[in-house]
C-alpha cells in the first residue's frame, strides 16, 4: 500500500512552516538580531512559535503516514490530517498574536493532541492485533 493521503497534510503543514519561518526572519530584520533572539519579545514569541510546529508536527505526520499504511479508511486519515493541521495552524494564530488568543491556542493544543493520542493509540491497537 501507498501513500496517497499524508503527503497532503505534509505538504499543507511544510507550507505553514515555511510560513513561520518567514515571519522569524522578518522578525529578525525588525529586529536588527541574526542569532538568537537578542532579549526582543517578537523576535522570541516567532522563534517559540515556530520551534512549537517543529515540534508536534513531525511525529503527527510520522503517525499519519504510518495510520495510512497500515490501512486506515480514507476518510479517517483525512479527518486525523484536518485535526494536526487545523491544530498547528489555530495554535500559531493564538500564540503568535499579542496579547495571545487564549482560546485559539488552547483549542489548537487539544486538536493536536487528541490527534497524536487517537492516531498514536490506532497504530499500536493495529500493530497488535
Amino acid at each position: 500500500m501507498s501513500l496517497a493521503i499524508a503527503p497532503l497534510y505534509a505538504g499543507l503543514i511544510g507550507l505553514l512552516f515555511v510560513l513561520l519561518s518567514v515571519l522569524v526572519i522578518a522578525a529578525r530584520f525588525k529586529t536588527n538580531v541574526s542569532i538568537g533572539d537578542g532579549g526582543k519579545d517578537l523576535l522570541i514569541r516567532r522563534i517559540r512559535v515556530q520551534a512549537n510546529c517543529a515540534e508536534y508536527a513531525p511525529l503527527g505526520l510520522i503517525l499519519l503516514g504510518m495510520a495510512e499504511l497500515q490501512g486506515a479508511p480514507g476518510w479517517v486519515v483525512h479527518v486525523l490530517g484536518l485535526m494536526l493541521l487545523a491544530g498547528r495552524v489555530l495554535h500559531a494564530a493564538g500564540f503568535g498574536r499579542v496579547p495571545e488568543i487564549m482560546p485559539m491556542r488552547s483549542a489548537g493544543m487539544v486538536l493536536t493532541f487528541a490527534m497524536l493520542i487517537l492516531t498514536a493509540l490506532a497504530n499500536i491497537g493495529h500493530a497488535l492485533f
